[in-house]
C-alpha cells in the first residue's frame, strides 16, 4: 500500500509526571493557578497558564494540548524539563506515519515541516521515502549525524501522568483518577499546517498511484498569527488540496484525524469542511464531546465513556454532515459509526480488533515492530473490563448482527463496529496511542479492500 501522510510532524520530549515534584515547582504561583483553574485560558502566556493547564488535567483524569504563545515560556520549558525528558517522533502525522511503515505499508511519504537531522532521525526506515527534487529518497538517506541545537527544533513537551499520583494545590491534597498526559506546543511551522512543496508537487504528480491519505494536524490552527492574518487561508489551501486529490484519484481513501482544538470557530471550520472530502474522520470522547456540544446535540454520557451516547452523538454527526464514517477511539473500546454494508461492517470489525492489538503492544513496550511482533505481545494483554461491560450494554440495547470480542449491530440506520481495548497495566505511555490505532485500523482497512 502506498500512503501520503499530512501534515504535522515534530519532535516529542516525554517527561514523567511527579506530582510533588511539581507541587514543589508551582509553589510560587499557587493562588494565581487556582484562579486559572477557574476560567481556564486554554493556551499557555506564562508559566502560570501552564501549571494551570497541567494541574487541570491531573485533576480531572484527562487530556489535553494547550499552545506555547511565548517563546520565553518555550525556553522555560527547555530548561526545567529537557535534560530530564525521552525524546522522540512526534505529530498525529508523523507517529502515523512511522506505525504504517513499520506495520508493512509498501511506500509512505510523509510531509516534513522541518526535515532537520534530529527530525529526520526518528522517522522509520522500512518504508519511508520523502520527496526531493521530484525524486524520492529513504529517510535515511536525508538523515545525517551533524548535531542540531534545540533552539531550531519544534518539540513538543509530554508531560505524562499516572493514576494514583498525588501533588498539592493551595494546601490541597489531590490524587490523579486515571492516567493520562498534558502536552504544552510552541511550534510555528505546524501552527500554519505548513505543506512542503516537494511533497505537494509529489503527491499531485503522483496521486494516481496512491492507496490512502492520513491527515491530521489541524489542530494546530490559531485564530491569528504574527503577521496579521488568519486560519482561514491555511485551512482553505489544505481543503483545496484534497480536492484536488480526490478529483485525480476517485478510489483514494482519505482519513482525517481530529483534535484537541484551541477555538470552537476552528474545530467547527475543519470538521465542516473535512466532512464532505474525507472518507472517514478520528476522534477522541473529549473531542467527540466538543463538537456534539458545538451543534447542540446531546453529550451527556460521552465523557463517562458510555458507549451507546458515543454512538448516538456520531449517529446525528454523520447524518447532519453527510460523513461517511466517524472513528471514536477511547481508553476502554473502539467505535466504527458508518452508513455501510453488513459485508463492509466485517472488515471494519476485523481492522478494529487489529488496530487495538498494535496499540496495546506499543504502549507496554514502548516500541514499533513489525505486525506479527505485535500481535504476539498483544495476545498476552487482557482486554479492558469496562470496555467488555459496554459492549454488553449495546448487546442489550441495539439490534446485533455479530459479537465475538466485541459487536457488530445497527443503530438507525448506521452500522456499528464496537471492540473493547486492550489495556497494559503499566504503560510505557499513553501518548500517540489513538494515532496507533487510528493508523493500524486504516492500514488493515486498504489492505482488505474497504
Amino acid at each position: 500500500m502506498k500512503i501520503l501522510c499530512a501534515y504535522n510532524a515534530n519532535i516529542d520530549a516525554i517527561y514523567k509526571v511527579n506530582g510533588l515534584q511539581m507541587s514543589s515547582f508551582a509553589q510560587d504561583y499557587g493562588e494565581e493557578i487556582s484562579a486559572r483553574l477557574q476560567k481556564p485560558p486554554g493556551s499557555i502566556s506564562s508559566i502560570t497558564d501552564f501549571f494551570a493547564g497541567l494541574f487541570l488535567c491531573m485533576q480531572n483524569g484527562t487530556g489535553a494540548e494547550w499552545m506555547v504563545r511565548d517563546e520565553d515560556v518555550f525556553q522555560w520549558l527547555k530548561s526545567s524539563f529537557l535534560e530530564s525528558s525521552f525524546m522522540r517522533m512526534g505529530g498525529n502525522m508523523g507517529i502515523m506515519a512511522n506505525v504504517l511503515s513499520e506495520l508493512g505499508a509498501s511506500r509512505v511519504i510523509p510531509n516534513i515541516p522541518n526535515p532537520s537531522p534530529l527530525q529526520m532521525s526518528f522517522l522509520s526506515d522500512r518504508a519511508i521515502y520523502v520527496p526531493d527534487e521530484g525524486s524520492l529518497k529513504r529517510s535515511s538517506d536525508i538523515h545525517n549525524s551533524e548535531p542540531s541545537a534545540y533552539a531550531h527544533e519544534m518539540i513538543h513537551f509530554v508531560f505524562d501522568f499516572s493514576k494514583g499520583d498525588n501533588f498539592f494545590l493551595n494546601g490541597k491534597d489531590m490524587s490523579v483518577p486515571r492516567e493520562n498526559r498534558f502536552i504544552a506546543t510552541y511550534d510555528p511551522l505546524n501552527f500554519e499546517l505548513h505543506i512542503d512543496e516537494e511533497f505537494s508537487k509529489y503527491a499531485l504528480s503522483n496521486i494516481r498511484d496512491i492507496d490512502g491519505a492520513l491527515i491530521a494536524g489541524y489542530h494546530m490552527l490559531r485564530e491569528t498569527y504574527p503577521d496579521g492574518s488568519g486560519y482561514e487561508g491555511k485551512l482553505r489551501r489544505s481543503l483545496e488540496q484534497l480536492r484536488a486529490w480526490k478529483d485525480r484519484n476517485s478510489k483514494l481513501h482519505i482519513h482525517a484525524e481530529l483534535g484537541h482544538f484551541s477555538s470552537a470557530g476552528i474545530a467547527s471550520a475543519v470538521f465542516s469542511g473535512l466532512a464532505s472530502l474525507v472518507d472517514s474522520i478520528g476522534i477522541n470522547e473529549d473531542e467527540l464531546a466538543m463538537l456534539a456540544g458545538m451543534y447542540n446535540i446531546d453529550s451527556s454520557g460521552i465523557l463517562e465513556m458510555d458507549a451507546l451516547s458515543i454512538i448516538r452523538a456520531s449517529t446525528v454527526l454523520c447524518e447532519s454532515f453527510g460523513i461517511r464514517r466517524i472513528l471514536i477511539h477511547t481508553r476502554e473500546f473502539v467505535i466504527s459509526v458508518s452508513p455501510t454494508s453488513a459485508y463492509e461492517s466485517v472488515k471494519t470489525f476485523e481492522a478494529l480488533h487489529f488496530g487495538v492489538k498494535c496499540a496495546a503492544a506499543f504502549a507496554c513496550t514502548g516500541k514499533l515492530a513489525d505486525r506479527n511482533t505485535l500481535l504476539a505481545v498483544a495476545s498476552g494483554i487482557d482486554e479492558s473490563e469496562p470496555g467488555r461491560m459496554q459492549m454488553a450494554k449495546l448487546e442489550d440495547n441495539i439490534p446485533i448482527q455479530y459479537r465475538e470480542n466485541g459487536i457488530i449491530g445497527e443503530y438507525h440506520g448506521y452500522s456499528v463496529c464496537a471492540v473493547p481495548t486492550r489495556l497494559c497495566i503499566h504503560p510505557v505511555s499513553t501518548v500517540g496511542l489513538g494515532d496507533t490505532v487510528s493508523s493500524a485500523i486504516f492500514l488493515r482497512e486498504l489492505e482488505l479492500g474497504s
